[in-house]
């Protein structure tokens, strides 16, 4: 069966990355949970997409040129002003909260601009703190990360993460010890990197499915997981996909 991961929580309803949107992602049913991080100035770990602050929150300037206890005085309720005051999260926060479900929950490590030195580190220790290392994947643009990641961890779930055409990427991620492809969803229109990524013993887990047509596209794939801002709708389909494939109906 193909998971439903929600992407930055459930973000089509509540504020991106935060403890708001990943609380509603849970009460949605969501299977799992796909976060970003960024590393602090005073190196903690915090749940946010991009480099600024800039997008999501009233504020201005770059995650790393901010002390945590300053980036919690900014409201990250830009995206969705429903929600009165949203605080930013940092990834201990979001392991807390999950570690009484059985949610998977995917890290993408978002520094592929700034190196952030020892987030690797910091992240595999808080994980192992939480007795979280069978349900977490570590995903990155950043590939040199996450054989870092494995360099300290060898037993880390990872997935490279990619949005271009890349000449035989299955074999190139399984050289590199990966288990996870995380590809835009467009290239699973390219049959041969299913077969490739099946016969290197690779799961794909797909990014961003919101469009009902292509998360029922994607569940015909048969992939391990789809990450999308719309958990709820998404396994609606998925139900309706599943009810068709036991009946017998040609799908």
């Amino acid at each position: 069966m193909t998971y439903i991961w929600a992407h930055r929580g459930a973000s089509a309803y509540a504020p991106e990355n935060t403890l708001e949107a990943i609380k509603l992602a849970i009460d949605q049913k969501a299977e799992g949970i796909e976060l970003d991080v960024h590393y602090t100035k005073d190196e903690v770990v915090v749940v946010i997409h991009d480099e600024t602050i800039d997008r999501v929150s009233d504020g201005k300037g770059f995650v790393k040129d901010f002390n945590y206890e300053e980036l919690k005085k900014f409201n990250f309720n830009k995206k969705n002003k429903a929600y009165p005051f949203c605080q930013i999260p940092t990834l201990e926060e979001v392991l807390q909260l999950l570690k009484p479900t059985n949610l998977i929950l995917n890290i993408e490590l978002k520094n592929a601009i700034f190196n952030y030195d020892g987030m690797e580190k910091k992240i595999i220790e808080l994980v192992k703190e939480y007795e979280m290392e069978n349900r977490v994947i570590y995903s990155s643009f950043n590939h040199y990360s996450l054989v870092k990641i494995l360099e300290l961890d060898p037993k880390a779930n990872c997935g490279f993460l990619h949005s271009d055409k890349i000449i035989d990427m299955p074999k190139y991620a399984k050289s590199h010890k990966m288990k996870y492809l995380h590809p835009a969803f467009y290239l699973l229109l390219d049959q041969n990197y299913i077969k490739e990524a099946n016969e290197n013993n690779l799961l794909i887990n797909t990014w961003t499915i919101n469009d009902p047509i292509y998360i029922y596209a994607a569940l015909k794939t048969e992939i391990n997981a789809i990450i999308t801002n719309c958990p709820d709708k998404a396994l609606l389909i998925r139900e309706d996909f599943l009810n068709e494939k036991a009946s017998g109906k040609n799908i």
